[in-house]
């Protein structure tokens, strides 16, 4: 029994570490104040960042223990959507800060038309995205 209690310890303070290298990374990425001053709301910031440390604290206990929500379709539909923009959001702040599409239009000398490749490969993740939520592929 003291095992069980020692490893559910250990696994929840590895989330609760884990958790905070990731809000880490979300801030020093700088998404979270970008968002925040696209939509003209960084007097809420400190609100935002307490956020997202509680949303990946309570992913990890969701992971842990494996709790369900019964709550349909229409919530994994959004659930989705949402995971979809917070990902597009990182993966657009990584390529940004290692400046990986000013290097490579730059590289093969390509000149016009960018914003378009930028939204086919974000409707290619979304498409992807759809099918793998469609087929039920959930881990």
């Amino acid at each position: 029994m003291f095992q069980y209690i020692f490893l559910g310890f250990v696994g929840l303070c590895s989330g609760v570490i884990i958790a905070g290298g990731i809000t880490g990374l979300l801030m020093g990425l700088s998404i979270v104040p970008r968002y925040a001053g696209i939509t003209r709301t960084a007097d809420h910031i400190l609100l935002y960042e307490d956020l997202a440390l509680l949303g990946t604290v309570t992913g990890n206990l969701f992971y842990l223990f494996q709790w369900k929500l019964p709550l349909g379709s229409p919530f994994l539909m959004l659930y989705g959507i949402f995971s979809g923009i917070f990902l597009g959001g990182w993966i657009m702040a990584l390529a940004e800060m290692a400046d990986v599409f000013p290097i490579f239009t730059r590289r093969i000398r390509f000149q016009k038309g960018l914003s378009i490749v930028i939204l086919c490969i974000a409707l290619g993740k979304a498409t992807g995205s759809l099918i793998y939520y469609f087929n039920r592929w959930l881990p």
